[in-house]
């Protein structure tokens, strides 16, 4: 090989190990944004009579999961404002400031005095650091899902975008690791009195270690081609929704049903096991962890299946699943005893959900060019997790509160339903990928 030849090769070399580096680090700082989320809902048991005495558990549960619902809320003002700014900013920018938002709500949890010291305060700051996560998480999503399919190359972008739901499921499961320990070598009234709060400390900490890291990330080819473009217009809602409006109303769709079912498996279910199934609060946790860790390690598998056989397979087996053997797993559920069913039921509905979160980013991200991928990517998956994921926890205690609990099985299905016939309809984007025509 020549001495141009061999140069040339090792930048490509340089070039390859760039993006890994970008693409790893990108996955860190997800991992943490979702550590911080997910704390709340992994310590809710214990923090929710805090903030909400006087009342019984169920009761307790659901005036938190309505708090859990009101940060799904802010989700798409966060993707509206942050996925503007990554459109108009970089990638890199709107990574930076969504991991600052949510280390400031974390520390605000973790601060925030208990209902007997300050009374309806407490609640009341509880709400405003949701909302400033939901802000957050809102951004975090399309920043995170376009910068990583568009660092990704094209033979492996179902691989490489996998791992958004790898990190994302990582956070929730150190978070659930964090409350086992905990659990292991506190009291229960230690718990419930102060160290519920460590988590959220922890949570702070962590995310301005990764404030640091995202500064030193590459920004992407895509976003650097589309700024330096004059005939495109510049990212917005009235952009999106006056060019794109088919691609919008698409990644809502196609998001209800995979939203709904990843929430109730993965946040809900933990409760549920608890409040309905019968099992304590360690059972419950150790059962949860063990399906979380299967499941997160199924992601890169599923996105390269993607890979080789298309995303519409995928997706079309999770929604025939999700329709079709939702109201059937809760039914065995609720005679399931011993944790190993539990283990395997749950087990059995996250690789279902798999088709839907190991490629539902890259999708998305497919179907938007580069000058409003971020947000065409964001707000629309954002209302979606707004009505229907940010909601089932709240959904699914208030009708076992009014003894209808079996309605919330069939609600599930519906809405599988709904994205099942999505599914069908879509092209492959895999083939019709914009990403490829930037």
């Amino acid at each position: 090989m020549s001495a141009a030849g061999e140069g040339a090769q090792a930048g490509r070399d340089v070039s390859a190990r760039s993006r890994l580096l970008s693409i790893l680090g990108g996955s860190a700082g997800n991992l943490v944004e979702w550590y911080d989320w997910y704390a709340y809902a992994a310590f809710t048991l214990y923090f929710a009579p805090v903030f909400f005495p006087a009342q019984d558990q169920t009761a307790q549960l659901l005036s938190a999961g309505a708090i859990f619902a009101v940060g799904f809320l802010m989700r798409p003002i966060g993707a509206w404002i942050m996925g503007v700014y990554a459109d108009r900013r970089g990638r890199k920018a709107g990574l930076t400031l969504s991991i600052l938002m949510m280390s400031a709500g974390s520390l605000l949890i973790a601060v925030t005095p208990g209902y007997d010291a300050i009374g309806v305060a407490a609640p009341a700051l509880l709400v405003v650091a949701r909302l400033i996560q939901g802000l957050s998480v809102g951004g975090e999503y399309g920043a995170s899902a376009t910068y990583l399919s568009e660092m990704a190359g094209v033979q492996r972008r179902g691989f490489w975008s996998s791992f958004q739901y790898v990190t994302l499921i990582m956070g929730q499961l150190v978070a659930l690791a964090l409350l086992l320990l905990l659990q292991a070598v506190m009291s229960e009234t230690a718990l419930e009195s102060w160290g519920w709060r460590i988590p959220f400390v922890l949570g702070a900490v962590l995310a301005l270690i990764v404030l640091v890291l995202r500064r030193r990330l590459l920004e992407t080819e895509h976003y650097l081609a589309a700024k330096e473009r004059t005939d495109v217009p510049r990212s917005g809602v009235l952009t999106l929704m006056k060019d794109h409006p088919g691609a919008a109303g698409l990644v809502v769709a196609l998001t209800a049903g995979g939203t709904l079912a990843f929430y109730t498996y993965s946040t809900y279910m933990q409760k549920y096991l608890v409040n309905s199934a019968g099992f304590d609060r360690q059972q419950a946790s150790w059962i949860m962890a063990g399906a979380l860790f299967v499941f997160m390690a199924l992601q890169p598998a599923f996105g390269a299946l993607s890979d080789r056989i298309g995303r519409k397979p995928l997706m079309i087996g999770f929604g025939l699943a999700g329709t079709f053997g939702t109201v059937p797993l809760f039914r065995a559920l609720e005679q399931a005893h011993d944790p190993i069913s539990a283990f395997a039921l749950v087990m059995a509905a996250l690789i279902a959900v798999s088709g839907y979160t190991s490629i539902n980013a890259v999708v998305k991200a497919e179907l938007f060019p580069a000058h409003i991928r971020a947000l065409g990517v964001a707000l629309p998956y954002a209302i979606a997790n707004a009505l229907f994921g940010g909601s089932a926890e709240y959904v699914a205690l208030q009708l076992k509160t009014l003894g209808v609990e079996g309605w919330f099985y069939w609600y599930v299905s519906a809405l599988c339903g709904v994205s099942l016939l999505t599914y069908i309809a879509m092209s492959e984007t895999k083939v019709a990928s914009l990403i490829d025509r930037d």
